[in-house]
């Protein structure tokens, strides 16, 4: 299964925060391709900045926890532009995008995402 970690599961992966046992056991799974988005890292990087969020650096290090990492392109970030407007986030559009233009499950609890088609693993 090839999965993208929503911003909010990202951190609590870095943080060791309880999420749904599924969605715990399939991004632990090494049969499993983890991504991240550099949507999220972005997401993370402004928040943090502005005293929003308080991370590690470590968490930048997607790599670190076998996640790769993954870019944004223009096809993506035409998809997310396209999307209906069941989400006000860019970042989460941009997921969404992402989920959908490479075929991947997108691990979240946001319950606005999940009124797009991407394929949902709940966290």
């Amino acid at each position: 299964m090839n999965l993208l970690l929503d911003t909010h599961v990202l951190l609590w992966w870095a943080e060791e925060r309880k999420m749904a046992p599924q969605a715990f056991t399939a991004i632990s799974n090494p049969d499993n391709v983890v991504y991240v988005s550099a949507a999220s890292i972005w997401e993370i990087g402004i928040k943090s900045a502005r005293g929003k969020l308080e991370v590690d650096d470590a968490i930048f290090d997607v790599r670190a926890d076998d996640f790769e990492p993954l870019p944004i392109t223009h096809a993506d970030a035409r998809l997310a532009g396209s999307l209906p407007d069941h989400h006000r986030d860019p970042f989460d559009r941009m997921l969404v995008a992402q989920a959908l233009a490479h075929n991947l499950v997108l691990v979240t609890r946001d319950p606005q995402i999940q009124l797009y088609q991407a394929e949902i693993l709940p966290a």
